[in-house]
């Protein structure tokens, strides 16, 4: 007589929060996305079945066109620069996350930013959960951001923080940082995954429900990333970078999301030991000033964001007796710096097997956009051969492999601020699109090879 076996109950599985990739047990790593700690477990088939059932919606659908727009009007925050970015203001119930590299000026941007809304007649609760209120009062004096109505409030529990919230109905809310909070009802601790979730969580539902703006300042990693949860990006509604060297003091901000703007605008700021200010006019920030023209030096001007911003090129090759010459670049990309370099080699028959070669740009400036190629191979020509390029000459254009020069986005826009600044000459692709035809005052030589771009630009020089 045969018996027959009850058949094991299956085990529950564990799902990742992040991508939803699943495992037969826990793991400390998700397979997929490679997150950590972010595997929980899933009910086994018993619960496969809906678990939410219908209920009375709190709040009666309607015609779209009938939902009233000036609910999600932009207030301004005082601070132009920031606007710019955020796409005139902040938005009632909109949350805000700044992040940034430590010591970039993320605090003292919010700080600022906290002050002028005060000054706008509004409450603002600042909540610092990485210093103490003495440190924050100490930096509110010295960049002159004290107010009656700036609130502060040294906090790291969320609980509380939401008690503040609850007591003092502020009209702006700023949490430095998402990181340092934590909840007594969650396992781990601050930074987690768990907990950076649902910190993040329980402020956007404060901020929907009252229609509080929420700034949150946020930490990133090694490689630059934001540190925590990528659903952390999902649930707000703007992330923005917060960029810079810590040596110099131009401090850039750009839009990687927004919902209820662009993300083509950036915001230029110096820092000093006063505070934070916005720069409305960035242009000739990053040029050197030389009254005389000198070799190895050429302007372009890229585009960041909708922004065109001048940059010098500078080039230096000295002479090595080295088997392996040396290739440093600074504020550039490396890799189509040396392909720049090839295609000269190849193209122009440009001999540097026996020279050190530095390119650096002026003013720690970044230029990775494939528009500064043409530029870059000016200024190297120009310092092999040791001639000046022409005086008030700008060159904007992208080099292909067999030498051609390729038209880039933007050109007119790029050469109507040159010639703002001053300068009358330019250098651009072929087939460049130039509506309205090239700027009052300029010439504009379309080259459609690098040959004849190198010819442009030295010959009237060295005449």
């Amino acid at each position: 007589m045969s018996t027959k076996t009850a058949a094991k109950p299956a085990r529950a599985g564990f799902v990742c929060t992040e991508c939803g990739w699943s495992a037969p047990k826990w793991v400390g790593r998700c397979g997929e996305c490679q997150a950590w700690g972010t595997l929980t477990e899933a009910g086994g088939p018993e619960a496969t079945g809906p678990r939410t059932t219908a209920t009375a919606p709190g709040t009666r659908a309607q015609p779209i066109a009938d939902v009233d727009a000036q609910a999600a009007a932009y207030r301004p925050t005082g601070v132009g620069e920031f606007d710019r970015v955020l796409g005139g203001g902040i938005v009632p119930g909109a949350v805000v996350l700044l992040a940034g590299e430590p010591g970039v000026g993320k605090s003292t941007l919010l700080l600022d930013v906290a002050a002028r809304a005060a000054d706008g007649g509004d409450k603002v609760l600042y909540v610092t959960g990485e210093e103490s209120a003495a440190q924050v009062r100490l930096r509110a004096e010295r960049i002159g951001a004290l107010r009656p109505t700036l609130l502060l409030a040294a906090e790291t529990d969320l609980g509380r923080l939401l008690g503040h919230v609850e007591s003092q109905q502020p009209d702006l809310l700023v949490v430095d940082s998402v990181q340092t909070i934590a909840s007594a009802q969650v396992d781990g601790s601050a930074g987690g995954v768990s907990q950076v979730r649902e910190v993040a969580a329980a402020l956007i539902a404060v901020a929907k429900r009252t229609n509080l703006p929420v700034v949150l300042v946020g930490h990133v990693t090694k490689d630059g990333a934001i540190a925590g949860p990528r659903v952390l990006e999902h649930l707000v509604d703007v992330v923005c970078q917060f960029e810079g060297d810590k040596h110099a003091q131009l401090r850039l901000v750009r839009a990687v999301k927004n919902r209820f703007g662009s993300v083509d605008e950036v915001g230029c700021f110096t820092l000093d030991e006063r505070g934070i200010h916005g720069l409305p006019d960035p242009s000739g920030l990053f040029l050197s000033g030389g009254r005389e023209p000198v070799a190895g030096s050429c302007v372009t001007v890229t585009l960041d964001g909708r922004r065109p911003m001048p940059i010098e090129v500078q080039a230096l090759l000295a002479r090595t007796t080295a088997p392996q010459p040396r290739r440093a670049t600074h504020g550039l990309d490396s890799s189509r710096v040396a392909m720049t370099l090839a295609v000269l080699s190849a193209r122009l028959g440009l001999d540097a097997s026996g020279f050190d070669t530095y390119v650096s740009t002026v003013g720690g400036s970044r230029a990775p956009e494939p528009a500064v190629d043409l530029a870059v191979a000016l200024a190297v020509v120009s310092a092999r051969r040791d001639e000046p390029l022409a005086e008030g000459l700008v060159a904007v254009g992208e080099i292909g492999l067999a030498g051609e020069l390729r038209p880039v986005v933007g050109t007119g826009r790029r050469l109507a601020e040159a010639r703002r600044l001053g300068f009358t000459r330019a250098i651009v692709p072929a087939r460049s699109e130039l509506v309205g035809g090239p700027p009052a005052g300029m010439s504009v030589t379309q080259a459609a090879d690098l040959r004849s771009a190198v010819g442009a630009a030295i010959a009237p020089a060295s005449a």
